[in-house]
């Protein structure tokens, strides 16, 4: 027995202001999320802390920032709440001013908790924008959604190394402005978020239904290799975004802030794939680009813990340039296949996201202290090759399909 998937495509076109919004709130979101890695080093020097307790605050992080945001999607599928967006960023920004004045490990705990837990909330819904902004042009708008964030990844690191390494820990309370600043564009966004659910309460909109036609098995199996595929991109990045910096001051003798500028520049290169991701994947299919993606950093990731130090900044920026383009076509293949679960499906990536990437940090904390921080990035660079298993992805072009007119308030 076949279980039929429907995709409903709005006959609108794409709304770039609200793209740029939400885009720009996801760059703030993830610029305050990046701050802290990027503290590391000092939290590690004032607080004497272990690469395994540093693992921690990771996994802390990471898991509130990944548990709740399922439950978080699954609820929002069925009630949209506009304002949870400003709500999530509020708590970050909490985070942040409590981050600032702490002077104890389990108080950097609760600090990390709550800016996970608003990003478990701002994650969910503001993919959900993105999709109701799209025109129908997923692919580009997931991508534009998501070079915020990768963009804002890649600026933390650099503001902190210009301002908190220099200053001190205090000066990571400035990073509320951040927030402050998102909290203001998110409300606006659930302004126009609550007109277009009012709008759809009231009148009705016919749309162009497609509807793909698979067993339920076979669209539960490839979830699963699309969370597989998930899992090895982020513990990688999780290798890459946590010590890296450890990586290149132990083997090269750098500076910190020669090491934050090189990890700016791995992260700038993650942005940029993520934006050419999305739109190749629009172009030529998202399964190519998965292929690409993921198994095409292999060869890279390989070689680059037996580099110089120029080639290693040139390998890890082709690394950040390659692998990055696989998410925004990874989560929009995931909605092609759940498309009544949009909430769903973007917590459930996102948070699983997070959470690999936690657990990965804590677990390479842990082998580090035990080996070194060379060893790591030896036995992480076999990560990409799990990109062979995109083989077992169906072909959505080869699937049942039918199409029709729909009243979606019917």
């Amino acid at each position: 027995m076949e279980h039929s998937q429907s995709n409903t495509v709005q006959n609108t076109a794409i709304v770039y202001p609200i793209l740029f919004m939400i885009s720009f709130s996801h760059f703030l979101n993830d610029l305050i999320q990046s701050t802290i890695p990027s503290l590391y080093p000092i939290l590690k020097g004032e607080f004497r802390l272990s690469f395994a307790q540093i693992g921690i605050i990771t996994l802390v992080f990471q898991l509130t920032a990944s548990i709740f945001q399922p439950f978080v999607g699954y609820y929002t599928d069925k009630k949209p709440n506009p304002r949870s967006l400003a709500i999530g960023m509020g708590l970050s920004m909490a985070g942040l001013l409590l981050l600032a004045a702490a002077h104890q490990y389990y108080v950097i705990l609760i600090s990390v908790a709550l800016i996970g837990m608003g990003s478990s909330i701002f994650h969910p819904e503001a993919s959900r924008v993105a999709q109701l902004a799209s025109g129908g042009q997923k692919g580009l708008a997931q991508s534009i959604f998501q070079v915020g964030g990768n963009s804002g990844s890649a600026i933390g690191p650099l503001l902190v190394a210009l301002i908190v390494l220099p200053l001190g820990q205090g000066y990571v309370g400035l990073f509320a402005v951040a927030a402050l600043i998102g909290m203001i564009v998110l409300w606006r966004i659930g302004n126009w978020y609550a007109e277009k659910l009012a709008l759809k309460k009231a009148v009705p909109h016919p749309e162009t239904v497609i509807t793909v036609q698979l067993p339920r098995r076979k669209i539960l199996f490839a979830i699963s290799i699309l969370l597989a595929l998930v899992f090895s991109k982020y513990i990688y990045l999780a290798s890459m975004t946590n010590y890296f910096t450890f990586f290149l001051i132990d083997k090269f003798h750098i500076s910190v802030q020669d090491s934050q500028l090189y990890l700016f520049m791995f992260l700038a290169a993650v942005a940029a794939g993520t934006l050419l991701g999305g739109r190749l994947g629009d172009r030529y299919g998202r399964k190519k680009i998965i292929w690409i993606s993921i198994l095409g950093a292999a060869p890279f990731t390989l070689c680059l813990p037996y580099l110089s130090l120029v080639w290693t900044i040139v390998f890890a920026v082709l690394i950040g340039l390659i692998i990055a383009s696989a998410f925004s076509a990874i989560l929009v293949f995931a909605t092609d296949l759940l498309p009544n679960k949009i909430g769903l499906v973007a917590g459930l990536f996102f948070g699983f996201m997070f959470g690999m990437g936690g657990i990965g940090s804590a677990v390479l904390g842990a082998i580090a202290d035990d080996t070194s921080i060379e060893y790591v990035f030896k036995i992480c660079a076999f990560l990409p090759l799990m990109g062979i298993i995109t083989a077992f992805l169906p072909n959505l072009k080869g699937a049942k399909i039918t199409t029709g007119i729909h009243n979606q308030d019917k």
